[in-house]
C-alpha cells in the first residue's frame, strides 16, 4: 500500500476513534481550548499593553527630558528622604535656558486634582495640570479642536482650559466644547481646546484631564513653595544627553550643592521611566504568561491520561490488528495522531477565541489595542502541539509494543 494512502488511513483511523467517544475527547479538547485561550490572550494583552506604554512614552517627544524633585521610588524609606529636598521653582526656568546651549526649549508643569461641572454633567478626581504653553510642542501632543494655551494666557491669569478627550465626551457629548464654561470646584474656566485621544495605559483613563496656565494654577491651587516639574526640550536627540549635563551643572550651582554631595533632583528621559517601569513589572508579566501555560501543561497530562485509558480499552483491538499484518509503527503513529488532533483541535479554537477575546472584549474594557500577537499565537499553538505530541508519545509506545497474544486474550 502506498505510504500516502498507510498515512490517510491511520488519520481516518484516529478520527474514528475519538468520534467514538466524543464526550470523553471534547472534555479533554475543552481543557486544552482553555489554556490555549488563556495564554492567547494574556500574552497578547501583555505586547500590547507594552506597545501602548511605548507610544505614549513617544508621544513625550525623545529630545524631551524632566527635571523633578523626588523622581522614581520604590520604597517609603527613600519618598521620604527625597521629600526633605529643595522644591523646584519656575523661576529656574530663565537660568537654565541661559546657560544650557544644547536646550531648544524649557518650561515647567505642575498637579493637581478637582472635581467638574457642566450642566447637570460633572466628573469627580480630575487631574488638572498647570503647564507653561511650550509643554505641548515639546511633548509632541496634539490639538483636536480649538487651541493651546499662549503666553497671554500665563502671563494675566486667565481662566481658561484646555481639556482632555475624555472630559470632552463626558461633559459635552453632543455639543461643540469651546467657548462653553466649566465649573472646577468654586471656578469658572472657558474651554479653549481639546486634546487629541490618548487612549488608556494599565486601564486607567489618560484623557480625563485639564490644562491650564501654570501661573492661573499656582493661584488657585497654591502649595508651600509652588514646587514645579521642569521640562525641557534638547536642540536633538543626539545631544539630549549634553543637554542632560548641562542641567545638571545649572541645577547644582544653584542649589550650591558641594563636589561630593549627591544631586538633589532627578533628570530622566522617556525611554528611562520606560525602563523603570518595565523593570518594576517584568515579573508580573512572566507570572500573567506562565500560569496559563501550565493551564495547557496539566491538559496534556489529562490527553495522556486519555490515551492511556485508551489503551487499555483497546488492548484486544491492537492484538487483532497487529495479528493480521500491522507493525509497531503503525500503532505508534495512530496513537500519536489521535494525542496531536485532541492538542491541535484545541489549539485552533484556543487561538481563534484568543483572538476574539482580545479584539473585541479586552479591547473595550482596557481601552488599549488588544490583538493576537505572532507571539501569542506562536505560544498558545505551538507549545499546544508539543504538549499533545510529547504527552502522547508514552501511550503511544506502550501501544506499540503490546504482544499480539496477549492483547488478543484480554479480557
Amino acid at each position: 500500500m502506498p505510504k500516502a494512502m498507510v498515512f490517510f488511513s491511520l488519520i481516518k483511523e484516529s478520527l474514528a476513534a475519538l468520534w467514538s467517544n466524543r464526550l470523553r475527547s471534547g472534555l479533554t479538547i475543552l481543557g486544552m481550548i482553555m489554556g490555549v485561550t488563556s495564554v492567547t490572550t494574556v500574552v497578547s494583552t501583555v505586547e500590547g499593553m507594552q506597545k501602548n506604554l511605548v507610544q505614549v512614552f513617544d508621544s513625550m517627544g525623545p529630545n524631551t527630558f524632566m527635571v523633578s524633585r523626588i523622581g522614581f521610588v520604590t520604597d517609603m524609606k527613600d519618598f521620604l528622604a527625597r521629600l526633605k529636598r529643595k522644591k523646584l521653582h519656575r523661576t529656574l526656568i530663565q537660568p537654565i535656558k541661559d546657560a544650557c546651549p544644547d536646550c531648544e526649549d524649557v518650561g515647567a508643569e505642575g498637579y493637581g486634582e478637582d472635581n467638574l461641572k457642566y450642566g447637570s454633567a460633572h466628573m469627580n478626581y480630575v487631574s488638572v495640570n498647570g503647564e507653561t504653553p511650550n509643554v505641548l510642542e515639546m511633548r509632541q501632543n496634539e490639538v483636536a479642536e480649538g487651541r493651546y494655551l499662549s503666553w497671554e494666557d500665563d502671563n494675566r491669569r486667565r481662566k481658561v482650559a484646555f481639556i482632555g478627550a475624555g472630559v470632552r465626551e463626558k461633559l459635552f457629548a453632543n455639543e461643540d466644547p469651546v467657548d462653553k464654561k466649566i465649573r472646577m470646584g468654586a471656578n469658572e474656566f472657558t474651554v479653549i481646546g481639546v486634546a487629541e485621544k490618548l487612549g488608556g495605559l494599565f486601564g486607567e483613563e489618560q484623557d480625563n484631564f485639564v490644562t491650564i496656565p501654570l501661573s492661573t494654577h499656582q493661584m488657585l491651587y497654591p502649595r508651600p513653595g509652588n514646587p514645579v516639574n521642569i521640562v525641557i526640550k534638547a536642540v536633538s536627540l543626539e545631544r539630549r544627553e549634553q543637554a542632560m549635563d548641562q542641567v545638571r551643572v545649572v541645577l547644582r550651582t544653584i542649589r550650591r550643592l558641594d563636589y561630593g554631595e549627591k544631586d538633589d533632583f532627578e533628570i530622566f528621559t522617556p525611554d528611562a521611566i520606560l525602563s523603570f517601569i518595565n523593570s518594576i513589572t517584568r515579573a508580573f508579566r512572566v507570572l500573567l504568561v506562565s500560569l496559563p501555560l501550565l493551564s495547557i501543561v496539566i491538559g496534556g497530562i489529562v490527553i495522556m491520561n486519555i490515551m492511556m485509558i485508551s489503551v487499555s480499552e483497546r488492548t484486544r483491538e491492537i492484538g487483532i490488528r497487529k495479528s493480521i499484518g500491522a507493525r509497531r509503527r503503525h500503532i505508534l503513529t495512530q496513537f500519536l495522531y489521535e494525542s496531536l488532533a485532541l492538542s491541535l483541535t484545541g489549539g485552533l479554537i484556543g487561538a481563534a477565541l484568543g483572538i476574539v477575546l482580545g479584539n473585541t472584549v479586552l479591547t473595550n474594557v482596557m481601552d488599549i489595542h488588544v490583538s493576537a500577537t505572532t507571539l501569542g499565537l506562536t505560544l498558545g499553538f505551538g507549545i499546544s502541539t508539543a504538549v499533545g505530541l510529547f504527552f502522547g508519545i508514552y501511550p503511544a509506545v506502550k501501544a506499540s509494543r503490546l504482544d499480539p497474544i496477549k492483547a488478543l486474550s484480554y479480557e
